[in-house]
């Protein structure tokens, strides 16, 4: 079985970054939508980014971000993954010229395949619960509503914690989880506990996946 890839998201401080690396994800998240309790600015960002070592991914998080501020974040941080999280259309994605993951809410009526052949360009689909407005709400969705043969890679969100995420994988198999409040104790305030429970709890998944 494949390694289960972790990424966390919402970062403002420095010793949280630090302490993620150290637990072992290998994508960490900054958001750049200013309504966001987690957001940051793309010069901090920057700043939280210069940290990461090799082999780590940053993924900037955008909503609806216009053709200004997205050339302005790819030139800034060229290396970054970039996550729309937004009304984004495919062309939209694609303008930047930059990889990039599709965040789907996961409603009812949602055409997950329809969607997927939609966005085919992503690197992979960010499956959340759905939520008023835009971005996580920090809910589970039911996983028995995804397809069993999704045509991109899925990054499973919403409502993980170092609890739940066991589950998640062992039922979804995803090619990534991606976790936000579930390892904080405040809005963009992480554990360190938490995070190196949940990176921990990943790897349980992973073990017992591949003990089947």
């Amino acid at each position: 079985m494949p390694r289960t890839r972790i990424k966390i998201c919402g970062f403002t401080r420095e010793a949280d970054v630090d302490e993620a690396i150290e637990a072992g994800a290998d994508a960490l998240g900054f958001v750049l939508y200013p309504k966001s309790a987690r957001a940051v600015t793309l010069a901090r960002a920057a700043e939280l980014i210069a940290r990461l070592p090799p082999f780590v991914t940053p993924v900037l998080l955008l909503v609806n971000a216009s053709p200004s501020e997205l050339r302005a974040a790819t030139e800034t941080l060229p290396q970054a993954l970039l996550q729309f999280h937004g009304d984004e259309t495919p062309a939209q994605c694609e303008a930047a010229g930059r990889p990039y993951i599709r965040a789907a809410g996961m409603a009812e009526g949602l055409d997950l395949l329809d969607f997927a052949q939609r966005f085919s360009s992503a690197q992979a689909l960010l499956l959340d619960a759905p939520v008023e407005g835009y971005g996580g709400g920090g809910k589970v969705f039911d996983w028995s509503r995804i397809p069993p043969s999704v045509p991109l890679p899925v990054v499973l969100s919403g409502g993980l914690n170092p609890a739940n995420v066991t589950d998640g994988v062992i039922h979804v198999r995803p090619f990534a989880v991606d976790v936000s409040s579930g390892v904080e104790v405040g809005k963009g305030l992480k554990s360190g506990p938490l995070m190196r429970r949940f990176c921990k709890a990943v790897r349980d998944a992973d073990d017992r996946l591949a003990a089947q």
